[in-house]
């Protein structure tokens, strides 16, 4: 019973939280831009098409932190939450160092200590997928395969190369200009 009632609160916890960033973006609330400044914060990020990436990061964050809450298909979503936390780790946060306060990745990667962990060891007795058949999503070589997929997917979206904007493509580099000499 306290394992169940650990992982509970675990997965609460941590599924309030990626919703409340997840409103944040959306609707602009407690200080969020809104989906209109977060498909421009999207698009400096550089991942095109940014619609795609924007909802995508959405999506996961909404509905991934909702289905954690309910212990819904827990197996999927905290994998999702685990790649979005791994994007925004590398994107976002790598560059400020360690420390929440400087923006650095001691957050996000709470973020995905939390969400693994959820992921491994299951939701517990208290969540909707005991009373739903996917046991299937349960057996450990399926739960890799789904953490792995997720993984992978995530490193290939922090790690793309940013297009160049399409002015600087169109245009190439300036030959007016003299050479340095």
């Amino acid at each position: 019973m306290d394992f169940d009632i650990a992982m509970l609160v675990l997965r609460v916890g941590i599924g309030t939280i990626f919703v409340a960033h997840g409103l944040q973006k959306a609707l602009g609330i407690w200080g969020g831009p809104g989906w209109q400044g977060f498909k421009g914060f999207i698009g400096y990020l550089g991942p095109k098409p940014t619609v795609f990436w924007a909802a995508i990061s959405l999506f996961a964050e909404l509905g991934g932190g909702l289905a954690l809450i309910a212990g819904l298909l827990v197996p999927l979503a905290a994998a999702g939450l685990v790649a979005q936390s791994i994007v925004l780790l590398v994107k976002v946060h790598w560059t400020n160092g360690f420390w929440s306060p400087d923006g650095g990745i001691e957050f996000p990667l709470a973020f995905i200590v939390g969400a693994f962990a959820v992921q491994l060891l299951g939701p517990g007795a208290w969540a909707l997928d005991s009373l739903l058949p996917v046991d299937v999503l349960y057996q450990p070589s399926v739960r890799w395969v789904i953490l792995g997929l997720a993984v992978a997917g995530a490193l290939v979206a922090a790690f793309w190369p940013a297009q160049a904007p399409p002015s600087e493509v169109a245009e190439g580099p300036s030959t007016t200009e003299a050479a340095p000499e």
